[in-house]
């Protein structure tokens, strides 16, 4: 597989003048995400964990309900980039059909290419209600996911999702040049494991309605955002019943949805 960053030369200009230098920065390349032969979106994504991506964005655009629907997977290297090939079980058709994709989705773009309005508002679907955490908790998960950070430490241009539990700490976590794709091959990841977890949906980026969509197909009950959601993404996360956790710093955070899974704080 193509590496993940590369060192180029450039010059750093300050009050004291230029300085030439070496910067390592982020690759991209064309992902193809291939359903029973047939294209269904080309992302531009970083060259890595591409079998997670594939799973995850199966699962998450609706494709399947559940891997074991999933009955093949093979990650092809190209001229022009990289094509996931995804085999589903018969009787998956129709779902594919109706998410059918057929463009290139630059990086960061999330609902590129949907045939519809009403399936970039889709409801997302409703997730348990037995999760409980504190806000330690919320503290202790973000303090994880800076250190594992490995590739956007090296560059400072990737996103991260992450899934914490409190008696294993960071679980997972995945990095792409785009935040929808970084979630996207976490969902694949813990997909692929098997292993049902309660624990805390930890992500780098802004929330933008579509992550909510996502975090709910994979189940999250509470997500934890460095940036600020947008409306849209607080409404849906309070339809679905996700606790929504945002501008989360360590110095505090703010609490959008459902705060009743926070425990040990007084909301009156």
């Amino acid at each position: 597989m193509a590496p993940t960053s590369t060192p180029v030369r450039r010059s750093l200009w300050t009050r004291g003048g230029a300085h030439d230098g070496e910067r390592r920065i982020p690759e991209e390349t064309p992902v193809a995400l291939v359903h029973d032969a047939s294209t269904t979106a080309v992302m531009m994504a970083t060259p890595a964990d591409l079998e997670d991506f594939a799973v995850g964005f199966t699962l998450t655009e609706g494709l399947v309900q559940e891997v074991r629907q999933i009955r093949g997977l093979e990650i092809v290297e190209t001229e022009l980039g990289v094509e996931a090939r995804v085999w589903l079980e018969p009787g998956c058709g129709a779902a594919l059909m109706q998410r059918r994709r057929q463009i290139a989705g630059p990086t960061g773009c999330g609902l590129c290419g949907l045939d519809s309005l009403a399936e970039a508002v889709r409801p997302a679907p409703r997730v348990a209600q037995d999760l409980r955490f504190t806000a330690e908790d919320v503290h202790a998960a973000l303090a994880a996911l800076g250190p594992a950070q490995v590739l956007g430490s090296a560059t400072r241009g990737t996103h991260a999702a992450a899934w914490w539990t409190k008696a294993q700490g960071l679980v997972a976590i995945r990095e792409d040049v785009g935040r929808h794709n970084a979630l996207d091959k976490l969902v694949g990841a813990l997909a692929r494991d098997g292993e049902k977890r309660a624990g805390l949906l930890l992500l780098t980026s802004r929330v933008s309605v579509e992550m909510v969509q996502k975090a709910s197909v994979l189940g999250a009950q509470a997500m934890i955002a460095v940036s600020v959601p947008t409306a849209l993404a607080v409404r849906v996360a309070e339809v679905a019943g996700l606790t929504l956790i945002a501008v989360a710093r360590s110095d505090g955070f703010e609490v959008f949805t459902h705060p009743h899974r926070l425990a040990e704080v007084d909301f009156r």
